[in-house]
């Protein structure tokens, strides 16, 4: 340490206080914004998962071969390599089963969410969408894989 440097003098009540913060009361920290089970505390995204879990449980029920098919979220499309662009924004896409890889199926969650203004749009919207890229997988028309297919 430099010796030429001014030190602060010593306290002769003892060691130095610390700052000042929050809890100066000692009442603790405050609780959250809100509970954990309270829709606020998800993100956007979380609640978007939740929306794509429900759908995909409700079509496993119906066709328990979708065990097999993984389901992915991604935010926004990204061009596959040797795939044409597409005419508009795609909101999901099959993946087929390659050598060593299952088939897949992939959401993306802001085109889905841009299209969908209300929750109840949003979670329509992704049951469509997964209807539709499942029909899609399995060479069936979206009517067979869900019969309320298209009904408001």
């Amino acid at each position: 340490m430099d010796s030429s440097a001014p030190q602060p003098p010593a306290s002769p009540a003892g060691p130095p206080r610390r700052s000042r913060h929050r809890d100066r009361h000692g009442r603790g920290l405050r609780g959250p914004l809100a509970p954990p089970q309270v829709p606020i505390s998800l993100t956007r995204s979380e609640v978007f998962d939740d929306y794509v879990r429900e759908s995909v449980e409700r079509l496993e029920r119906r066709w328990p071969q979708l065990e097999e098919v993984e389901f992915a979220v991604l935010e926004v499309p990204v061009p596959a390599e040797g795939e044409p662009e597409p005419d508009g924004v795609p909101l999901g896409r099959v993946i087929p089963a390659a050598k060593g890889r299952r088939s897949r199926i992939v959401l993306f969650r802001r085109p889905v969410e841009i299209r969908a203004k209300s929750r109840e749009d949003r979670a329509a919207l992704v049951h469509e969408v997964l209807i539709e890229q499942v029909a899609e997988l399995l060479g069936l028309s979206p009517d067979a894989i869900d019969p309320r297919y298209g009904e408001d």
